[in-house]
């Protein structure tokens, strides 16, 4: 039987399979045009999208980042305000301190638990 190794945890898993059966990341391996298969984009750093919460959060890089486009509008909207500055600071820190897992549940993507 052919096998293919997960991109993110290198374990062995069936080409066929939607995701890696050890740590849940999706099969990059399964073309987006088949019917039934969604397409996902990779999953995004904690650290990459804490650094951009404290240094420029207040326009809402890290928003856009993350792919909450809507939230990334509304922090351009109102950062003449300082109010998504104070909020994009507390966001970089929870995203500094969080476990990836964490990260990862709080971002909508599917983890299975160690």
């Amino acid at each position: 039987m052919e096998m293919i190794f997960c991109q993110a945890c290198g374990d062995s898993m069936s080409p066929a399979a939607r995701a890696c059966p050890k740590c849940g990341h999706p099969n990059q391996t399964l073309v987006a045009s088949e019917p039934g298969v969604v397409s996902f984009s990779p999953p995004k750093s904690r650290i990459v999208a804490g650094i951009l919460a404290l240094l420029i959060g207040g326009l809402g890089v890290h928003k856009f980042y993350l792919g909450k486009i809507g939230l990334g509008v509304l922090y351009l909207v109102f950062f003449w305000t300082f109010v998504p500055a104070i909020i994009a600071f507390i966001e970089g820190i929870i995203y500094l301190v969080q476990s990836d897992e964490e990260f990862a549940r709080n971002q909508g993507v599917n983890v299975r638990p160690s």
